[in-house]
């Protein structure tokens, strides 16, 4: 169910933020159910975003460093406990080295809310206590979506600062933004530090509800829903796609914000596990499409 089940926040300054998600899905066709997570070690503060997953959902197990109380390397066993369909325990491993004379100030690059194309720009201090002479050499990403500007070092006795600028391009995907920083310095013992990057690209067009239950349908029954199709801008749904021809539509005529999709799904005359992916295509630029996942059993 785990995509990984391992993570290494590597080097990380004191205060800043660092988590990560250990994301999961229900393979089953009957609920799973989060019963407990607990964590071996206070250095870790571990929670679960959703403990309730219908078939083919998806949650996350989030692993927080706790960098504001504890210093040095540090390690922890995240223990996640399932009592639903079955009892089962998974372990999930973190660890990370919190160093305190490198702090950030705000503790992560937070994007916020953006609409898709949205371009976005956020400062950073990043200060250093010890040695006058350290110096960041290097800013890396793997996201080509970030662009990022260093300012001149500030050196005063003691500290050195910089400021830097961290632009969230147009190119940006939607959904989620887990993307980290490593900023590469002329520290012999520790060269890198990490540093997340946080937001959210709104989706152009969304439909709800993303997972369809269709629940158990009879032999011969048709069973029908309703989808709600919304976008933030005007637009109209050209087809429907779905490889299982036991499934119709009732594709709404118009162009606007809101569309109601209906689906009757034909139980046909032999039992079967249901599991299709419904693809609904919009006259939005580039035949912006929408997905959602319809699960059930024909008896």
């Amino acid at each position: 169910m785990f995509t990984e089940t391992k993570h290494d926040f590597r080097v990380v300054g004191r205060g800043a933020t660092a988590e990560h998600y250990f994301d999961f899905r229900n393979l089953y066709e009957e609920d799973v159910h989060v019963a407990a997570v607990r964590s071996s070690c206070g250095c870790t503060t571990p929670s679960v975003s959703k403990d309730t997953l219908s078939t083919h959902e998806t949650a996350s197990i989030v692993a927080k460093l706790n960098t504001s109380t504890f210093i040095g390397q540090k390690a922890a066993t995240i223990t996640v406990v399932f009592d639903q369909p079955y009892y089962a325990e998974v372990q999930l491993s973190v660890s990370g080295f919190i160093r305190t004379d490198v702090t950030f100030e705000p503790a992560e690059i937070d994007f916020g809310q953006s609409k898709p194309g949205e371009v976005k720009d956020r400062t950073i201090k990043i200060s250093h206590r010890g040695n006058p002479g350290w110096r960041i050499q290097d800013v890396r990403s793997h996201c080509s979506d970030l662009a990022v500007k260093l300012s001149q070092p500030r050196i005063q006795p003691g500290l050195v600062e910089y400021d830097m600028q961290v632009r969230m391009k147009e190119t940006m995907g939607e959904g989620d933004i887990r993307e980290r920083l490593t900023l590469i310095s002329n520290d012999t013992q520790f060269p890198t530090i990490e540093m997340a990057v946080a937001g959210h690209v709104r989706p152009s067009i969304t439909v709800s509800p993303a997972a369809v239950s269709l629940g158990t349908a009879v032999i011969g029954q048709s069973v029908g829903k309703r989808l709600l199709v919304r976008a933030d801008e005007p637009f109209s749904i050209t087809d429907v796609r779905c490889v299982d021809k036991r499934f119709s539509f009732d594709i709404p005529e118009g162009k606007k914000k809101l569309h109601f999709l209906q689906l009757k799904f034909d139980a046909g005359e032999a039992p079967d596990r249901i599991a299709q992916k419904i693809e609904i295509v919009t006259d939005l630029p580039g035949e912006k499409t929408a997905e959602c996942v319809a699960t059930g059993t024909v008896r």
